[in-house]
């Protein structure tokens, strides 16, 4: 048993968590502010066995509660939204940014043995556009972020830089270069560098889990942050259609929430030799037009999707995981296949 502490622990990714440690037999204790962004009040799904500290994980004073005698700290608090945090970047760089350089500095002065795991939530965003192999030539290049003008004409796939032919999405390593294309994005990659960049060095094994896609049951329908399933169920559940942006042929990792709990138990228990990054996905692409239809099905909907045919600025083209890594290092392998946790989330079908 592991006295553990998980940062966001009352929110969608951080209760499925907390469930587990619990199971575990762990004495977990969570700090979560219930962000009005995220939350409608505190939820019904908390976990009684364990204890809650509802406040900012930034606070010193909350810090000075939460921290003695902690040996696993899980940080996954953060403000979500791509597009929001273009509006509020002070925002979202002073609560994700600033509170984990806070938090990291607090552990780091803690190091000499007691704390024996700090795991961040990263972001498959920090990558910003996949890499791509051309269908021609066989180059396989990082495309960078597309032009606006480029998307203004609708020219949404990107080109062979040595051919000009058209290429195909491949999966993302985690050596993949880090291009952030939002605010959000930006402030991901600041957790997990702030923490892989001073921990290990205070003698704290750290990792940071670069989360693709993720969808499963405790994600709101109604945030307007939530991820494309959930928005995809609000909008079906108001009677309106799912709205796919550009051609929809644009493709995402989808993983579930429970693999995503799964993954974070390994890198808060498994033995590892290095801190790293470590991507967490299903290492399956499927494109956005595709998750509308099942969607739609599932909810016993006659709805059609509506395909804008237009762009957003912070949206990337293709991006799905490569787990080699991540199975190396953790032993991980994600159990749960699109189809079957869509299955899980729509039963009983919403009305459509």
């Amino acid at each position: 048993m592991s006295k553990v502490l998980v940062s966001g622990g009352a929110g969608f990714i951080g209760s499925h968590l907390v469930d587990a440690l619990v199971g575990r037999g762990d004495e977990v204790l969570v700090v979560d502010d219930l962000d009005p962004t995220a939350h409608q009040g505190k939820p019904d799904y908390l976990n009684p066995k364990a204890r809650y500290l509802f406040g900012d994980i930034g606070d010193p004073k909350v810090l000075d509660e939460a921290l003695p005698g902690t040996q696993v700290i899980y940080h996954l608090a953060a403000l979500l939204g791509l597009e929001q945090s273009q509006r509020e970047p002070a925002a979202f760089v002073r609560q994700n940014s600033l509170a984990t350089a806070t938090l990291v500095e607090r552990v780091a002065g803690r190091a000499g043995g007691r704390v024996e795991r700090f795991v961040v939530a990263s972001s498959n965003t920090v990558y910003g556009e996949g890499p791509s192999r051309c269908r021609s030539c066989g180059h396989i290049f990082a495309p960078g972020m597309r032009s606006v003008s480029a998307l203004e004409r609708k020219e949404w796939e990107p080109t062979c830089p040595k051919c000009g032919g058209t290429p195909e999405p491949v999966p993302t390593p985690e050596e993949h270069p880090l291009t952030p294309a939002s605010v959000y994005a930006i402030t991901k990659r600041d957790q997990e560098e702030l923490a892989l960049r001073v921990l290990p060095f205070r003698g704290v094994p750290t990792l940071a889990l670069r989360f693709f896609n993720v969808y499963g049951p405790r994600q709101s329908p109604f945030n307007p942050y939530a991820g494309v399933i959930s928005l995809f169920r609000g909008r079906i559940l108001r009677g309106e259609p799912p709205i796919v942006y550009e051609d929809g042929k644009q493709s995402r990792d989808f993983v579930s929430v429970h693999d995503v709990a799964s993954a974070l138990v390994l890198a808060g228990t498994r033995e590892i030799s290095e801190s790293t990054a470590l991507n967490v996905g299903t290492g399956v692409r499927t494109p956005i037009l595709e998750v509308a239809a099942k969607v739609l099905r599932l909810s016993d909907s006659s709805l059609v999707p509506q395909v804008a045919n237009a762009h957003r600025s912070v949206d990337v083209r293709h991006s799905y995981a490569s787990l080699e890594r991540t199975k190396k290092v953790l032993g991980y392998e994600p159990k749960y296949s699109l189809d079957a946790g869509l299955k899980e989330l729509f039963t009983p079908p919403i009305p459509g």
